[in-house]
C-alpha cells in the first residue's frame, strides 16, 4: 500500500510539472529541469525561505483558482 501512495505522490508531482509548463519550456530537458529545482532548493534552505514559500504559495493558490474557475465557466 506505502508503494502505491508513494507511486501516485510521484505521478501527482510529474503531473505539476507538466502543468506549469515546464516540460515544454525547457523542450523536456532533464538536466535544465533538474537545475531549475535545485536553484528552488537553494533559494528554500536561505533567509529567503519564508517570503519566497508565501509568494509560491499565492501564485499556486491563484493559478488553481483559475483554472477551476475556467472549467467552471
Amino acid at each position: 500500500m506505502k508503494r502505491r501512495e508513494r507511486t501516485r505522490h510521484l505521478i501527482e508531482l510529474g503531473g505539476l510539472v507538466v502543468k506549469a509548463g515546464l516540460v515544454d519550456l525547457t523542450d523536456d530537458d532533464r538536466a535544465a529541469l533538474y537545475g531549475a529545482f535545485l536553484t528552488v532548493a537553494g533559494k528554500l534552505q536561505g533567509e529567503e525561505r519564508r517570503n519566497a514559500l508565501a509568494l509560491w504559495k499565492r501564485r499556486g493558490k491563484r493559478a488553481f483558482e483559475a483554472e477551476q474557475e475556467a472549467r467552471n465557466n
